[in-house]
């Protein structure tokens, strides 16, 4: 009597404070509970799919998880573009791009005319910026790898690989003796400059690492992949 009492007090305080909705609704959503979603997003993060009947923080049921990627993969023909789509409990799919109004669309098929004119296609002042980028990239990490300012013993990497010669970067991932393990092409890089130029460890976000993996790559562009090869 004591426990039905109390309970009662707790409705009734819950109505007074009018949030009697978020005790009687599960932490939880069950799946066809269409006013809850979840969002993911593509690795671009220009691209999300928001899934009705699911909570925020509720784990996706594996082929509820496979239609969400899927149907991300598929959302990347808007290339960059920034792509809403919805999915809702009876399975129909809308989509918004760049802000303008939801219209239907079925995964995989033709993208829809109102969305993608003028808007999506890669252009050539797309790809002349890309190029621009790129070959900047590319041009710092010729100047670093000629350089001898990633070491300090006045060794440079071009002394002992000239134009990135026997770098052999396609081969990589691969066991490397010198480490005694599986190294990435960044993780040789590193040791070169750790040892024979007597340098620092450059770390995994540092631009002058990604700058010279983009040179050694650019360097043996047209061979093919060939990983753990030595």
């Amino acid at each position: 009597m004591n426990s039905i009492r109390t309970l009662g007090a707790m409705a009734v305080a819950a109505v007074a404070a009018g949030s009697l909705w978020a005790i009687a609704r599960p932490a939880v959503a069950a799946e066809g509970d269409r006013f809850a979603t979840r969002t993911v997003w593509a690795c671009d993060h220009r691209k999300q799919v928001v899934v009705e009947g699911f909570a925020p923080d509720q784990k996706l049921p594996p082929a509820k998880a496979q239609q969400v990627a899927s149907l991300l993969q598929d959302l990347m023909r808007f290339c960059n573009e920034e792509v809403t789509a919805r999915v809702a409990t009876d399975e129909r799919v809308k989509l918004s791009v760049n802000g303008l109004p939801f219209v239907e669309y079925v995964p995989g098929g033709p993208l829809p005319h109102e969305l993608v004119v003028g808007k999506s296609e890669v252009t050539d002042r797309d790809r002349a910026i890309w190029k621009a980028e790129l070959d900047k990239l590319v041009k710092e990490g010729d100047r670093l790898f000629h350089s001898d300012e990633i070491g300090t013993n006045g060794i440079a990497c071009a002394m002992c690989h000239p134009n990135a010669a026997n770098t052999h970067p396609e081969t990589y991932p691969k066991f490397q003796l010198e480490m005694k393990k599986v190294a990435l092409l960044r993780d040789m890089v590193n040791w070169c400059i750790q040892n024979p130029l007597e340098g620092a460890k450059l770390a995994d976000d540092d631009p002058r690492l990604k700058a010279l993996e983009a040179y050694i790559l650019a360097s043996r562009k047209g061979v093919a992949l060939d990983a753990g090869k030595h």
